[in-house]
């Protein structure tokens, strides 16, 4: 292996650890939930999911999941 990258490697793992690097803007997944699959989506602060429970509520398991998984990474939500 190049040195060169060896070091990028390194200095990689370093950055993956330290999650106050990342900022997510916006992204999209598929969330496994228990009963059936969801389309989640991030963007600009808002997420948006596909569940009957997020349509009446704009707040759902998938998205609290989210939220607690990315906590650091992703604005915090203000509650309501």
């Amino acid at each position: 292996m190049d040195y060169g990258l060896i070091g990028k490697l390194e200095k990689a793992k370093r950055y993956a650890e330290d999650r106050t690097r990342f900022r997510f803007n916006k992204f999209e997944l598929t969330f496994h939930g228990d009963n059936n699959e969801h389309n989640v989506s991030f963007n600009a602060g808002d997420f948006s999911c596909d569940c009957e429970f997020f349509i009446t509520h704009k707040r759902c398991g998938h998205t609290m999941a989210l939220e607690i998984l990315l906590k650091g990474m992703i604005p915090e939500a203000v509650q309501p």
